[in-house]
């Protein structure tokens, strides 16, 4: 095997609560605050499983790509890691990047477009002054998303460490009031596994739904440069994060659940994507002041997630864009460091998406598959890298050796055979056609850059 030298050691200026922050504003966001009304749709109270499972795994992955960052100390891992890692030529890592990267460039956008749509439903639902401004609303969070993405990263990080504070007390609050009021029924948690309209194995089919909310995981391991440290600061801040999401992620179910019925959410379809809204509209109407403190929860979540999102998507494109793949004015930094043009073209499309609403189901279906895939793809380059390269001199190992990834890869293939079996051939075709025009503008992309 070969051996790699790692200069990486004290890498750029984020610390370890930063990178903390930074991970999990980007977990708590669009996710909690509206997909989980779809696994409590489809799992009832079973949902907490589902939630749960999707943690374990995304853990798994997490630390997956923190050792990857550290075997490969480059900004943009979902290109870097599967380039350098797979294929038996420079040319063959190439197309692994770049399918990868592809595949993740379009979950994003979609997790982007996504949570603006659900900017503009918690604040019309919240406060009636907004009431016919949602898509307006959602472009100009997009807009504003733009504007903290052309700043100086650190600069970025601490306007976001104040945001995930702000919205770790909210949620708090929110599952304190819950259990206090007198509002929380333990009765609707009997039966636990058969209440949602996916029957029995609802649970595990919402896995991929829920793996969602914790894509930011490897915010940090994506952005391995900007981190001090990253040796230590990464896996640590995997970890950290995913320990205080996880519990913020169970009491937000635990405490909704008790409220709202999975009957309630399949009777009131528009109530399916803003669950706790739901459960302060009908259970907690006593307090008004709930529903104000939901939808600026929500809007607080839906912002970090945003900003997190947005600056690994640039980032990609970046690294792609940088070997050629895209155009190079896209690899470029501005004054202050960031890829801006890169977040220019990631906006693009998002606030396209965010302008038709009513696609919400399909946009979210897509997204998880384009996720599944990347996530797969990198957990395979670990799996690789490992025999192709020494780990490099005080770089992390992730625990378990090869146990931890094989069986993060076949929990993923477990968790979307419900869904193929139940007739999801459809987007997985649809998303097969779009990989396939991927790799068209990739050879094209690549036979211009040999002409040149």
């Amino acid at each position: 095997m070969r051996r790699m030298s790692n200069n990486n050691n004290q890498g750029g200026s984020l610390g370890l609560w930063t990178c903390v922050a930074m991970i999990a504003g980007g977990m708590i966001g669009s996710s909690i605050f509206s997909l989980s009304g779809l696994t409590m749709t489809a799992a009832g109270p079973a949902a907490i499983i589902t939630w749960a499972i999707a943690a374990a795994i995304m853990l798994c992955y997490g630390l997956v790509c923190a050792e990857l960052s550290t075997r490969f100390p480059k900004s943009g891992g979902v290109f870097v890691f599967p380039s350098k890692a797979l294929g038996k030529t420079e040319e063959q890592g190439r197309l692994w990047g770049w399918i990868s990267t592809w595949g993740y460039i379009n979950a994003n956008i979609v997790a982007i477009a996504f949570a603006a749509i659900y900017v503009g439903t918690y604040l019309s639902v919240g406060f009636p002054i907004f009431g016919k401004l949602q898509i307006p609303l959602a472009i100009g969070s997009i807009i504003l998303i733009l504007v903290l993405n052309s700043m100086k990263f650190a600069l970025a990080g601490k306007v976001n460490n104040l945001l995930v504070l702000g919205l770790a007390l909210t949620m708090i609050a929110y599952v304190i009031i819950a259990f206090v009021s007198g509002a929380w029924d333990g009765s609707t948690l009997v039966p636990f596994f058969t209440q949602g309209s996916g029957g029995s194995t609802g649970f595990l089919a919402m896995v991929p739904t829920a793996m969602t909310g914790y894509g930011s995981i490897v915010a940090m391991a994506f952005m391995v440069s900007e981190v001090k440290n990253p040796n230590k600061n990464v896996p640590k801040s995997v970890l950290i994060a995913m320990i205080i999401v996880l519990c913020l992620y169970l009491g937000i179910i635990l405490a909704t659940v008790g409220m709202v019925s999975a009957q309630f959410l399949m009777d009131n379809p528009g109530m399916q994507f803003i669950p706790l809204y739901a459960a302060a509209f009908t259970k907690l109407a006593s307090i008004p002041w709930v529903s104000k403190l939901i939808s600026v929860a929500a809007l607080l979540a839906l912002l970090t997630t945003m900003l997190t999102v947005m600056s690994l998507t640039s980032r990609a494109i970046q690294a792609a864009a940088d070997k050629g793949l895209m155009p190079e004015g896209l690899a470029k930094n501005n004054k202050a460091g960031v890829p801006f043009n890169a977040a220019v073209l990631v906006t693009i499309p998002c606030v396209v998406i965010a302008c038709f609403p009513q696609f919400t189901s399909t946009i979210v279906s897509f997204g998880a598959l384009f996720a599944a895939m990347t996530i797969s793809i990198n957990i395979v380059s670990l799996l690789v890298a490992r025999k192709k390269f020494n780990l490099p001199e005080g770089a992390f190992h992730a625990p378990g050796g090869n146990v931890l990834p094989v069986v993060a890869l076949a929990l993923i293939i477990i968790c979307y055979i419900p869904d193929v079996i139940n007739g999801g051939w459809m987007i997985w075709a649809y998303s097969i056609a779009w990989y396939v025009i991927g790799i068209i503008y990739y050879k094209e992309r690549q036979n211009k850059h040999k002409v040149d």
